[in-house]
């Protein structure tokens, strides 16, 4: 009897992840004997049941809030790219040791590659200092861009960038400028998202070739990409990166190097309007 293989996402509350209908859709259409679960676990349980994931049948898993902290402590073993970035969202079994890694870097760069292939030079211009600023961050220098931080509060954006080299920070009555040089802008705030107040900046200094990308997903289109694709500039959206961040961590659970698709990417847009209302 064929052992089935499962991974699941862990959070709380985690009913609203789109995780299983994304992992889903390659164990369906690459016809693998796996599942992909949705695990609701209270911050007090998450210890217990993290350690234990081998155990209890799991190849591994996705974290998500509030649970990203206690990944990260716990863990065997990290990846280079979780301990520059300071977070784990994607952890597998190394030889009976549970590793975490940070895919949301990958997501980022190789949902570029697939959309604009050749971005990787110049300039990289950041809005934002969270996790996402971060996994972008570390993304662009790892293909050699130079970065241009921008973050209302300086100081954490300075944080950010003290033990990086290749990064400076700048505020945002910088960004005239900043644009002129961009070869890449990304969007890592939450302004912008359903719910938050939009983001508001004026294109007109950026360079037409430069290409723009938000990390937001709902709604699919920002108003940032709106403006951008009115001005004739190449955008990617949030739901690029949730689709290329998930291929690592399929391929570390059920050993098969999975393809982002048109037809998964429209089952997810379809359910990201149904449930937004957009």
């Amino acid at each position: 009897m064929t052992r089935i293989v499962r991974a699941c996402v862990m959070g709380h509350p985690v009913a609203h992840s789109r995780s299983p209908m994304l992992h889903g859709y390659w164990l369906r259409t690459l016809g693998i004997e796996g599942a992909y679960e949705l695990a609701d676990v209270a911050p007090d349980d998450f210890a217990a049941f993290f350690r234990g994931l081998g155990a209890n049948g799991f190849a591994g898993g996705n974290i998500t809030k509030p649970h990203k902290e206690q990944a990260f402590r716990l863990v065997d073993r990290r990846e280079d790219a979780a301990d520059a970035i300071g977070a784990v969202n994607t952890v597998w079994y190394e030889n009976g040791a549970l590793i975490g890694g940070n895919t949301d870097w990958l997501g980022i760069v190789l949902s570029l590659d697939a959309i604009a292939p050749g971005w990787d030079k110049g300039r990289a211009l950041v809005l934002g200092a969270g996790g996402a600023a971060r996994a972008a961050t570390y993304g662009f220098r790892q293909r050699g861009l130079s970065v241009s931080l921008v973050n209302r509060t300086r100081a954490r954006a300075e944080q950010l960038a003290a033990n990086v080299p290749g990064v400076t920070v700048h505020g945002y009555d910088a960004l005239p400028r900043l644009m002129a040089d961009a070869d890449v802008l990304i969007n890592t705030t939450s302004l912008g998202q359903a719910g938050n107040p939009p983001l508001e900046i004026d294109l007109t200094n950026l360079k037409r070739s430069a290409i723009v990308y938000d990390v937001i997903y709902v709604p699919l289109e920002t108003g940032l990409l709106k403006a951008a694709r009115r001005a004739g500039h190449r955008t990617v959206d949030g739901l690029s990166m949730l689709l290329y961040q998930a291929v690592p961590g399929f391929a570390h659970w059920f050993g098969v190097t999975p393809t982002v698709t048109a037809e998964q990417r429209s089952i997810l847009e379809a359910d990201i309007r149904a449930k937004s209302g957009g």
